[in-house]
């Protein structure tokens, strides 16, 4: 268990929330880029084009445009797991077990190390890590590969962007307050 008293200070939701998914909203700021980008395109085609180029670049809006509400979604997913394992991590300490539930994406480490540094234990989850075989670059989830029809199958589904919203445990900025 990590003792109150020992807590780094704490940052705010705001901050925590985009530690944890910061790699999503590069993404989604390039999706936002490309969406603008085929609607011009889109718009261009349907103005002067035929058929197949309206249908292509109306093909390349649509996925860009999804994919915005996608990463939205998973970045949520990933807060509503940090929550869960800051939880998790503060009642029992440092856990080979759960960490290694989360190995599997990068994005689901980066909830992990972000909760780890925020209660101080993130160089027993990187050391963990790092003996896994697991490096920074490592950024296709496993299961992509493991299962490449995951695009099909609930797990992905509801795993990846639909978690259910988690209510904290404990108030950690609170904390902050009664040690100082």
């Amino acid at each position: 268990m990590v003792h109150h008293s020992n807590l780094p200070k704490q940052p705010s939701i705001a901050v925590s929330y985009w530690n944890v998914g910061k790699l999503l909203y590069g993404a989604l700021l390039l999706f936002i880029l490309e969406t603008l980008y085929y609607s011009i395109e889109f718009t261009y085609a349907y103005h002067n084009q035929n058929l197949a180029f309206i249908l292509f670049w109306l093909w390349c809006l649509l996925f860009s445009f999804s994919h915005i509400f996608l990463v939205l979604m998973d970045g949520w997913s990933r807060f509503q797991e940090y929550k869960r394992i800051k939880d998790y991590l503060f009642q029992h300490g440092f856990n080979p077990k759960i960490v290694s539930h989360y190995q599997g994406s990068k994005c689901q480490r980066m909830a992990v190390m972000e909760a780890a540094r925020e209660l101080g234990l993130e160089k027993e989850v990187k050391r963990y890590y790092q003996k896994l075989g697991i490096k920074w670059f490592h950024f296709i989830p496993v299961f992509m590969i493991k299962d490449p029809l995951f695009i099909l199958k609930k797990y992905f589904w509801s795993r990846t962007f639909m978690e259910k919203y988690y209510e904290p445990k404990f108030d950690y900025r609170q904390f902050q307050k009664i040690s100082t």
